[in-house]
């Protein structure tokens, strides 16, 4: 089976991007997998991909590259129509909403087309005029697909819930007894890092000999660097900039901490339930509710007036508790089980087979 997966760029290093190149690489292992990258804005990946994945490009926005005829918006735009009328694949999985509209409209009919939602959905006239033309829907959280199946109503596809495969093994292991807490992400206002600077600056008042590690880059990282040395910070704050083996830096680490507003994908808080390493974020977030169950495999903490103490207890009790934060441990490694990339690939082949009787 040749499957194709649609998405804007292969080349960041969103949540998003790491979703898909695990499931790109899982879907690997028995069919011919290609991902159709719309843009290309660099010369490789952030992410490794699997020397049996084909990638190819639309438009190639790298820096300095010589283009022989005009670019633009509605040139790309015009080019994935063309791409997609002339695709070759028994399967299409597109990544965004925008494209997901364009793979109703322009993908030949006999192919099955698969929206994969990981946001909420957006509300626009293209969006409810042509997802009923595709075949399925899939989200990765419960919430998503709740919301997804409201907006598109009887006459959508089914929206379907499948999460996103972690990379096969094995992964590595935290040991839980370094004092460092992790955090990784974009370094973007959606994060919401600056609740964690300000939460941690209470806990290294009380526990000055645990560090806090942030991982990524972003728009914000100035501004984060500012507040930290606002908080007398900087001896116990680390910038370690960007890294594809986020898993391999999460196990060095006993806590990770996740602060988003919205987080909507949740990638980071998988892999570090992957590592055994128990997840502290805020209950109101929409990401970490998916993934973390309260005192199971991590803690979630309420939003509001005091959050930022509520926080910073959160990680007080668990740098303090060593038992508690094996046994939650012990319940990240039984929740990374049902991200196995193998149950995860045979949920969507099953599915698609399934689409493709319907027919």
């Amino acid at each position: 089976m040749k499957i194709c997966l649609l998405v804007p760029s292969v080349y960041g290093m969103r949540g998003d991007v790491r979703g898909i190149v695990n499931l790109a690489t899982a879907l690997a292992e028995q069919h011919e997998v290609e991902i159709l990258s719309v843009k290309r804005t660099k010369e490789k990946p952030f992410f490794p991909i699997d020397p049996r994945i084909k990638i190819r490009w639309i438009a190639d926005a790298r820096p300095g590259v010589r283009r022989f005829l005009p670019g633009g918006h509605v040139r790309t735009e015009v080019s994935l129509w063309r791409r997609l009328r002339g695709l070759h694949a028994d399967v299409l999985i597109t990544t965004r909403p925008s494209l997901g509209v364009q793979a109703a409209r322009h993908a030949p009919k006999e192919i099955v087309r698969i929206a994969r939602e990981w946001g909420r959905p957006a509300a626009g006239a293209p969006v409810k005029r042509f997802y009923p033309r595709l075949d399925a829907v899939v989200t990765v959280g419960r919430a998503a697909q709740e919301e997804w199946t409201r907006l598109l109503g009887d006459d959508g596809p089914v929206v379907h819930r499948i999460v996103d495969p972690l990379p096969a093994g094995p992964w590595p292991r935290s040991r839980l007894d370094n004092r460092i807490i992790a955090a990784g992400g974009r370094l973007v206002p959606a994060k919401a890092y600056d609740r964690l600077l300000r939460a941690f600056a209470v806990v290294a008042d009380k526990r000055p000999d645990w560090r806090l590690r942030l991982y990524g880059a972003g728009s914000e990282e100035k501004r984060l660097r500012a507040l930290v040395t606002e908080l007398g910070l900087h001896n116990h704050v680390y910038f370690m900039g960007t890294t594809p083996d986020l898993a391999g830096e999460f196990a060095k680490a006993s806590l990770v901490a996740v602060t988003s507003r919205a987080e909507t994908i949740g990638m980071t808080v998988v892999e570090a339930l992957g590592c055994g390493v128990p997840v502290v974020g805020f209950e109101g977030a929409r990401g970490p509710r998916e993934f973390i169950e309260h005192g199971v495999n991590g803690l979630l903490v309420p939003e509001g007036d005091d959050e930022i103490e509520a926080f910073a207890g959160a990680l007080l009790g668990l740098m303090d508790d060593e038992q508690r934060r094996r046994t939650l441990a012990a319940g990240a490694r039984r929740y990374a089980d049902t991200h196995e990339p193998g149950a995860v690939v045979e949920q969507w082949v099953g599915l698609i087979d399934a689409l493709r009787s319907d027919r």
